[in-house]
């Protein structure tokens, strides 16, 4: 029964709340942190049986070149397939962890060191292959287990002789592209040929990968240097800059921007030292010789780092070969390698169609790589070879080899700091440019592809704010 005289007070009492209620959110949480686990209904011999299969899946792939976000996504995908649905994995470069979360139940957490290998693009596609198989539920755990037993420990891709082949041809078709001449192909491509057997050579004796490439690069100065005693009429810093681009880690450095903009920046700080570590060994060897040449007084020269005219077709084509045979180097199926050419003609048309526009080195070179970004990651699940292959082989005809040399040779012989530091920094002006383009060009291509699922997406949110 109403009051009276009636209470004023009681509309004006709900405001607050009204105007709560049309500002409060209803969408979902920011992130789901702190979830519950979920009960599980396997045993714990199958659990460990398909939990093992994924860590070994998951180190498999790191240690021959995919990155972290790949890596994840693929470890979660085949412990998905086993019924794993509350995985949970940390990658820190030189290991990688996945835990197993249940209800009412002791969590199974699992560890394994990725072993450092080289780059191995027949085993990434055979691992990438497996853990498709897996997915689709067609292969139960220890058959999965046994295949990649199989995977894993295949024979070489190539001889020796034919990866040899394949660094002295990117050497000589690099000096190509600088604007040298037969004369020049060729001793960059026998020298080339000497710092890989001398590399072989420290690597079998367990020498550290940083004082590897000090040999290589000291070793490469070195013939330079002697060419130029003998008065061999030859431009000899296209031979050391050959040399640098053979020595210069390419796929350290896109992988780091990957991780980077992935969200996983403990395994892009690793990759990143990483590339400054080795990147060092080569300054350290170039310009140590360099400084004994001019105490003994020798007669040194450098070439203008300036673009050379180069015919657009030879240039075509030597770019073509540089990335064919880096393809072929790395242990890259022949079709695989044929695709890595188009690859390398594809990014060598771009950069010079964007130079021909007005942009810098920089930009054209940032162009290229998204290029090549969007169409590894639109095309390479259709044909079968991984996205990396494309790019990595992609951009190493961009990489900024002689401007390195030349930024080198400026501070040691001429004593120009400031232009050398210049050089430098127009060289890393590059090869950020390159490995950020490339990045890029593999999230605007990822819509095309159709092949990814809620596992990359999971994988992508961590580099996302979700409101």
């Amino acid at each position: 029964m109403p009051t009276w005289p009636p209470n004023r007070s009681m509309p004006y009492a709900r405001i607050p709340q009204r105007a709560w209620r049309a500002i409060a959110g209803t969408s979902p949480p920011t992130a789901p942190i702190g979830l519950r686990a979920q009960a599980s209904r396997m045993d714990d011999l199958t659990a460990h049986a398909a939990l093992g299969l994924a860590l070994r899946i998951g180190a498999s792939m790191l240690a021959v070149g995919a990155s972290a976000a790949d890596a994840t996504a693929t470890v979660l995908r085949v412990a998905a397939a086993y019924g794993l649905t509350s995985c949970q994995i940390d990658i820190t470069f030189t290991s990688i962890t996945v835990s197993y979360d249940r209800e009412n139940a002791v969590p199974l957490t699992a560890m394994r060191i990725v072993q450092t290998s080289r780059l191995d693009y027949t085993r990434l596609q055979g691992i990438t292959d497996l853990a498709r198989a897996v997915g689709a539920g067609d292969l139960d755990v220890e058959e999965a287990h046994r295949r990649l037993d199989r995977v894993v420990s295949a024979p070489a891709t190539y001889r020796r002789s034919v990866t040899a082949l394949g660094w002295a041809g990117v050497a000589g078709c690099f000096g190509l592209v600088l604007g040298g001449g037969w004369r020049e192909a060729l001793l960059a491509a026998l020298t080339t040929a000497l710092v890989e057997q001398v590399m072989r050579a420290l690597n079998r004796r367990s020498l550290p990968l940083f004082f590897q490439q000090v040999a290589g690069a000291a070793l490469a100065t070195g013939v330079a240097v002697l060419l130029l005693t003998w008065d061999v009429d030859v431009q000899t810093s296209l031979v050391v800059a050959a040399g640098i681009v053979v020595l210069l880690a390419g796929l350290s450095l896109v992988s780091a921007a990957q991780d980077a903009i992935s969200g996983f920046p403990v395994t892009a700080g690793a990759r990143a030292f990483e590339v400054v570590t080795l990147t060092a060994g080569i300054v350290v060897g170039i310009a140590g010789v360099l400084d004994l040449a001019q105490r003994a007084q020798l007669p040194l020269t450098v070439i203008d780092t300036s673009p050379a005219p180069v015919p657009f077709a030879v240039a075509l084509a030597a770019s073509a070969g540089i990335a064919g045979f880096w393809a072929l180097a790395t242990h890259a199926r022949p079709r695989a390698v044929g695709l890595a050419a188009v690859a390398g003609a594809l990014a060598w048309a771009t950069f010079w169609a964007a130079g021909e526009l007005g942009a810098g080195p920089a930009l054209a070179a940032g162009v290229a790589a998204v290029v090549l970004g969007s169409c590894g990651e639109a095309l390479t699940e259709r044909l079968r070879v991984p996205p990396q292959l494309v790019a990595v082989c992609g951009i190493v005809p961009l990489l900024p080899g002689l401007a390195v040399y030349h930024g080198l040779f400026t501070i040691v012989v001429e004593a120009r700091i400031d232009d050398g530091l210049g050089a430098l920094v127009g060289a890393g002006a590059v090869g950020l440019a390159l490995a950020a383009g490339v990045t890029l060009g593999e999230y605007l291509g990822r819509p095309l592809s159709g092949e990814r699922d809620r596992y990359d997406e999971r994988v992508r949110r961590r580099a996302m704010t979700i409101e």
